[in-house]
Order: structure tokens, then sequence, then C-alpha cells
């Protein structure tokens, strides 16, 4: 499955690029997020509890940073096991660019894999889904950084 899309966030590039490095905030954004900790400066671990159609899981995986460029973007890299129902496995280049001063276009490209359960479930229940999910993710993002829009 893959994904790409843009959004348009109310806050400076510095600002988002802070967002999208703080583990707390991350957590707070992420839709089922139960813990994200940070184990070195480019790696995390997590635990997300996620409902897809019928099944609903508990994932616990590792987030790696690369490609770092300093405010402009990253390349993360991540896997999860989530037992019975499957695994998921995928990641995304994200690109920050400056609009205007004090706004945003956050750039993504996402490509995920999933086995197990879930797979079984059909592309277009785990597109849409995969979707709601990112949809979430940014407007949480949104209300953390620019709370006032």
């Amino acid at each position: 499955m893959q994904m790409n899309d843009s959004q348009r966030i109310p806050a400076s590039k510095d600002t988002v690029w802070a967002a999208l490095n703080d583990p707390e905030i991350l957590r707070r954004c992420i839709p089922g997020c139960q813990s994200l900790e940070m184990a070195s400066p480019t790696e995390m671990t997590a635990t997300v509890v996620l409902k897809v159609g019928p099944v609903k899981a508990t994932f616990s995986g590792k987030v790696t940073l690369t490609d770092i460029d300093a405010p402009n973007g990253y390349r993360i890299v991540g896997e999860g096991a989530g037992g019975v129902a499957g695994f998921a496995k995928g990641g995304a280049k994200v690109r920050l660019e400056e609009e205007a001063p004090g706004v945003t276009i956050l750039h993504y490209e996402a490509d995920a894999q999933i086995g197990g359960k879930l797979a079984q479930l059909g592309s277009r229940l785990i597109d849409s889904t995969s979707r709601k999910l990112a949809a979430s993710f940014f407007e949480n993002l949104v209300g953390v950084v620019a709370p006032s829009s």
C-alpha cells in the first residue's frame, strides 16, 4: 500500500520539525499510541492499539529515523508485531516546505506492508483505515503545534 499527500500546517517549519522529533508530541498525535520512547537519538520504541475492521490488536515495534536533514525532513522506517493479528512494516519520506512565515507544507510519501489476519481483511478496508489514521494524526498535530487555528 502506498500513500502520498501534503498537509498545510499553520505553524513555522522549525515548530513542525521540533514536533516531529518530540516523542511526547508524537505519542499524543498518533492514533492509538499507548507509549513512545526514545531508545537513541534516531530510534524509538512504540506500543499502539489499532482496530481495523473486526480485528483489534496491540502492536509493539520500533521506529528508526534516517536521512535526517534538519529542519527539512527525514525518512522514518518502522515495523511492529501484533501477535495473531499479524505484522505491519513500512516507512515514509517526510519533507517540510515553508509556504509563508508561520505556514508549513508537510509532504509525505509512505509505503506499508501487512501480514497475518490484517492482510486478509482486504485492501479497501486497509487503505481506508490507513487514510483515516493519517488524517487523524495530522489533525492532532495541527492541534498541538497551532492550537489557536
